[in-house]
């Protein structure tokens, strides 16, 4: 029995065969860094921005990235099609003229075919959601929204930057204009109880959200969570606690949204805690082991006429 959809599975569904993403950095900045909206940044990101670096560190373009890249996953996954995931920082914040130009850098590689751009819901509009729009006759395309948390008071403590209603009014306008969406949420925010993250998992099953992604809330060195860690302010959640609540959330979504992520991909030399998320095989493992444990399934919970609620 399949317990939950997949990205993997979703993706030969459509293209009958392993398609793999390339991890891209367009050194795009962030509105919550470079002082238009904070100079601090959310208090777990990295200084790559949560992505590879591969632009701010190396110096490469997005040709010698998707080409670096594709020489690896080949050998490692014998995937022969991908997608261009614009992952690092805010890949939606520059000008209509230089985002096409990122844009198309990456989808004139024949092998690619997918575009995935990662964002914030304050930093779109209807003519970057529309030069979007115009590749997906081509393309499988994705935008992909931060949330992290359906709580006000949580992405105040985590200086995100934006509200909710902006997220939703985001997803509303992205929708109209017949994007498929992805939404990033964390799991251990500080502050949050299971109620209130299932509140969340409540309010996605309530608005045309295609996919979402699951995150661990680890600590990485360099970072404001890393100082509230070691001075006692924050602790992370254990093990079998993140796998019971990824089940918890995964009950309340609606059964065809697509589970592009189920846990995070830390960087070992920059992890401070927990340091069992570096075991990303054993942690989905236990995922799926607590889902079978419970015979419990992704959609059991859903109740279209109550979510959001």
């Amino acid at each position: 029995m399949k317990r939950y959809r997949d990205f993997n599975s979703y993706l030969k569904e459509i293209f009958g065969e392993r398609v793999q993403k390339i991890s891209l950095d367009a050194g795009l900045g962030c509105p919550n860094r470079d002082g238009t909206i904070s100079t601090k940044g959310c208090i777990f990101c990295d200084p790559r921005g949560s992505g590879t670096g591969a632009f701010v560190n190396d110096g490469l373009t997005i040709n010698e990235q998707i080409v670096k890249a594709r020489h690896y996953i080949r050998k490692r996954y014998k995937a022969k099609k991908f997608i261009a995931y614009f992952q690092s920082f805010t890949n939606t914040y520059s000008s209509l003229a230089k985002l096409k130009a990122l844009y198309d850098q990456a989808l004139a590689h024949d092998d690619i075919v997918g575009l995935s751009v990662a964002t914030r819901p304050d930093c779109v509009d209807r003519d970057i959601l529309n030069l979007l729009k115009s590749y997906d006759k081509d393309y499988l395309v994705w935008i992909e929204y931060g949330l992290q948390s359906a709580h006000d008071a949580t992405l105040k403590r985590i200086n995100r930057g934006h509200d909710v209603a902006c997220f939703e009014k985001s997803v509303m306008v992205a929708h109209g204009c017949g994007l498929s969406i992805c939404a990033h949420i964390i799991l251990g925010l500080p502050g949050e109880d299971r109620r209130m993250m299932l509140q969340t998992a409540r309010f996605l099953a309530g608005l045309p959200v295609q996919g979402v992604k699951i995150h661990l809330l680890y600590v990485v060195e360099g970072t404001k969570l890393s100082e509230l860690y070691k001075n006692g302010k924050f602790c992370c959640l254990e093990q079998e606690q993140y796998a019971e609540l990824v089940v918890d959330f995964l009950e309340l979504l609606p059964p065809d949204m697509v589970i592009q992520r189920l846990t995070g991909d830390p960087v070992r030399s920059e992890l401070v805690a927990p340091l069992w998320a570096m075991e990303k095989a054993d942690n989905l493992k236990l995922i799926k082991e607590t889902l079978e444990r419970r015979d419990t399934w992704q959609g059991r919970l859903y109740r279209k006429s109550t979510a959001g609620k």
